[in-house]
């Protein structure tokens, strides 16, 4: 309970104050993050100069960059609780909205495919209070307070969250019933099971539930990515064009298909605003291996 208040504190102090004074702090915090962090900062740099061919004084400036942007997420992220349907349309903005409506004017619902970019919280924010009918599911926290804190803030701005465990799938499922949009993250380690698409020049296991839950409701998916404005305030939400699930019979095909091209417009992103992806997150954690196609396999029949 402790850090659940000390969390709420921080919150409802930093809530409350300019945007740009949260900005400002949010900088000299991510100055600060980018010194301690040695661990992070070394992987980081070690990735983004393997991935995009950058020399090191290129990949430690990216990398600096990232820090200080992660630092004013963390400030945005605790400035939540003061966004409104009002203030958001000036902090973050869509390029195409409208793709987003005609979507799910189809009636299938609507795979929302987002990544580690920028303040994804935010993305999650703003299409609520755009009054998108938005549902999630928690990313797992290594503490289950912060956790709970987190999915406060999330349906505090009217979002729909769904928590991992064994209700998940028939969240998700009823959730697309019902024509919503289901908000996905596509960036992350997929596991034994997952399936393996290149992804910045390696082989990477990729989560199924994109795939899967577009070819279940025969929905779109739309890759939509937020990327922070020059200078530091403000968000530009980027709406991709839908990608549709083709069905030939073959399901592990069909999948690895359509997950190929969700994974291609991540790394498009990716390659245009690298300082806003996280680096040293364990994007390849899942060696690839022929145990681990048989797996992949095995996931297929089930």
């Amino acid at each position: 309970m402790l850090l659940y208040g000390l969390l709420k504190t921080i919150a409802f102090v930093v809530s409350h104050l300019p945007y740009k004074l949260v900005v400002l702090l949010g900088k000299g915090a991510g100055r600060i993050y980018w010194r301690v962090a040695a661990k992070q900062r070394i992987r980081a740099e070690e990735t983004i100069g393997e991935c995009l061919a950058l020399t090191p004084t290129e990949a430690k400036q990216h990398i600096r960059n990232l820090f200080i942007n992660l630092g004013i997420t963390f400030f945005e992220i605790m400035y939540m609780p003061a966004l409104n349907k009002d203030n958001i349309r000036g902090l973050v903005t869509f390029d195409r909205p409208e793709v987003l409506w005609d979507a799910l004017k189809e009636g299938h619902g609507v795979v929302m495919l987002a990544c580690h970019m920028d303040n994804w919280e935010w993305l999650g924010a703003s299409l609520a209070l755009y009054g998108f009918p938005l549902s999630a599911v928690e990313k797992p926290q290594p503490n289950r307070v912060y956790s709970d804190f987190m999915n406060e803030l999330r349906t505090g701005v009217g979002q729909e969250i769904f928590a991992r465990g064994t209700t998940e799938i028939l969240g998700c499922a009823r959730a697309m019933k019902k024509g919503r949009m289901l908000g996905l993250i596509a960036d992350q380690d997929g596991g034994y099971g997952g399936i393996f698409v290149p992804f910045m020049g390696k082989m990477a296991s990729t989560p199924v539930g994109p795939a899967y839950f577009a070819r279940k409701f025969k929905a779109p998916v739309i890759p939509m990515f937020i990327v922070r404005k020059p200078g530091g305030y403000g968000h530009q939400a980027l709406v991709r064009d839908p990608i549709y699930y083709e069905f030939t019979g073959d399901n592990k095909q069909d999948d690895y298909n359509i997950t190929l091209k969700m994974t291609q417009a991540v790394e498009e992103v990716i390659r245009a605003y690298p300082d806003n992806w996280i680096w040293f997150q364990h994007r390849w954690n899942t060696p690839y291996t022929p145990e681990a196609e048989k797996d992949e396999d095995n996931a297929h029949k089930k």
